[in-house]
């Protein structure tokens, strides 16, 4: 673990590591958002078929979730230093391998790359980013989230003018070495908090205890696999109905129809999409900042629930391009927030010390809730509708819902207050 002196540098401040953790995240958002551009010229050029790039795709996104417990072990072990630097370099060379690669295995390698890269980067600025706010975890790991969730929305534009006028090789090298250069100098600016810090519990969020649990403690308390399964639904269901949303247009018949709304001009599927990236980024601070004033659960439910009737009212009402529009833009906005919501819980269930281990095992789920996507496809194929992937999305949202106020506040409360009372305890044990 880094030391923690007193002289310590302007950049060891909350807000500056807050900064530094988003500018990261923001660098290697097109990773993941941006990854779509690169499909269409892929296969122009090689003729390997979509299905068999995008396996690139899914390669990434395991990888970026599953290896994140890894990597916070040694973020908790080490400092949060070294994992983004080496991060930083995984993913520049990543994208320059795909400048170049001229086979299937070669992208794939590179998709490897990066997945372990963007992973370490992410889990590290998302667990860097709830030790140094210990009262207020739901604002900073929103604001951390958004970075990577709307990040993207800074480079789409450049990025799809150079693959048009440069190529999309030349892309791929730009801003791979571009992006992960950016992330390993300000990687050697992050630092552990003081362990005063860290030790103290949310002064804000109701519910916060003063537990300091390793990952193995945790995952033998059930309120852990409760809050897993709950992201699981959440992740699964909002990415059943969100990743889906080009041939849902389509099936509606509105993904070309003009709609003016807030002085634009736009096709409905294209309106869509952009606010997509937007209030996907917005959610997450917003979201994150009202659990740590009206508490975790009530506001998961508030949301949860919010999401669960959006994609309902998508698929009762979508067929009118506005409605396409506005419901499109409410599922993307009350979806974002797990990627706030969940980590600050967990720091503020299990403590500090150990978070950014234990929020990378959090966000596992996602890759857990990635293999539950292809279920859509069977769905609409066995029955000839949306009907009944609209109906399970939103069911899965209901059903995380009413979870957060029938199981997890009362269980994470009991926990927290033995957690507490233990620690409590053991000055008196010692003496």
């Amino acid at each position: 673990m880094e030391s923690t002196t007193e002289n310590r540098p302007l950049y060891a401040s909350p807000w500056w590591q807050l900064l530094i953790g988003v500018t990261c995240m923001v660098m290697i958002a097109n990773y993941q958002y941006g990854w779509t551009l690169f499909v269409g010229p892929l296969d122009s050029k090689y003729h390997w078929g979509r299905a068999s790039i995008q396996v690139a795709f899914t390669i990434f996104v395991l990888l970026e979730t599953w290896l994140v417990p890894v990597e916070g072990y040694l973020v908790d072990r080490f400092g949060p230093r070294w994992v983004t630097v080496v991060g930083g370099v995984l993913c520049g060379i990543a994208w320059a391998i795909n400048s170049w690669a001229d086979s299937l295995a070669w992208l794939y390698f590179a998709a490897a790359l990066a997945g372990i890269g963007a992973g370490g980067v992410y889990g590290t600025c998302i667990g860097n980013a709830v030790k140094w706010f210990p009262g207020r975890r739901g604002l900073a790991a929103g604001l951390t989230a958004a970075g990577f969730g709307a990040g993207s929305a800074l480079t789409i534009i450049p990025i799809a003018n150079m693959i048009k006028n440069a190529g999309y090789e030349q892309t791929f090298l730009v801003f791979g070495l571009l992006q992960g250069a950016v992330v390993v100098v300000l990687g050697f600016l992050l630092l552990t908090p003081p362990a005063s810090m860290m030790a103290a519990p949310a002064k804000v969020a109701p519910g916060a205890g003063r537990a300091q649990a390793t990952w193995t403690e945790m995952i033998r308390t059930p309120v852990f696999w409760v809050m897993y399964v709950m992201f699981v639904l959440m992740a699964a269901g909002g990415l059943m109905a969100t990743a889906q949303l080009a041939p849902i247009a389509k099936d509606f018949k509105v993904a070309d129809v003009p709609v003016s709304l807030i002085g634009l001009t736009l096709p409905a599927l294209t309106f869509a999409l952009t606010i997509d990236r937007v209030l996907n980024g917005l959610c997450r601070p917003f979201f994150g900042w009202v659990s740590d004033n009206i508490g975790r659960e009530n506001t998961m439910f508030i949301a949860f629930a919010l999401e669960g009737l959006g994609i309902f009212a998508l698929y009762k009402f979508g067929s009118d391009p506005v409605f396409f529009v506005i419901l499109s833009g409410l599922v993307f906005f009350a979806w974002g927030e797990i990627y706030s919501l969940f980590p600050a819980t967990v720091t503020d269930t299990f403590g500090a010390k150990y978070a950014t281990t234990n929020t990378g095992l959090m966000y596992t789920a996602k890759g857990t809730a990635s293999l539950l996507v292809p279920l859509a496809n069977v769905l609409t194929t066995t029955t000839g509708s949306w009907q009944a992937v609209f109906l399970t999305a939103a069911g899965m949202n209901i059903v995380a819902a009413v979870m957060a106020l029938a199981l997890l506040k009362p269980m994470r409360s009991a926990y927290t207050s033995r957690a507490t009372e233990a620690v409590k305890a053991q000055p008196k044990l010692a003496t």
